[in-house]
């Protein structure tokens, strides 16, 4: 028994064309993120430091406090890693928090390498 190939068309040149579609998935870059900073000065008081690591930044008490004697020790620390615009966010919240308590409490963002 001997088999041939299934023929599609009479014309021999149709055959040899082969379609093949293939779906491409763009890829996509992830993006990038950013650090929010705490910045230590002389005047603003701890306590409103660690209400505003609670309030702002989702922390419990023993965390809040850990970070406020970092940038009380250190003069800065990164209280979180955000995308743009919840970083952004984030800093424009403490920075208008802080004003409106006469504090002059410093926070700002930098992008995560």
């Amino acid at each position: 028994m001997v088999l041939e190939p299934l023929m599609m068309s009479d014309n021999p040149d149709e055959d040899d064309k082969t379609s093949v579609l293939v779906q491409t998935r763009p890829k996509t870059k992830r993006p990038p993120l950013y650090k929010v900073l705490l910045l230590n000065d002389d005047y603003t008081p701890m306590e409103f430091v660690v209400h505003v690591l609670e309030r702002f930044f989702g922390m419990n008490h023993a965390q809040a406090f850990e970070i406020m004697l970092t940038v009380h020790k250190k003069g800065v620390a990164v209280v979180g890693v955000f995308s743009h615009e919840i970083a952004e966010t984030k800093v424009g919240q403490v920075m208008d928090f802080a004003r409106r308590h006469q504090h002059p409490l410093q926070c700002t963002m930098e992008r995560e390498d």
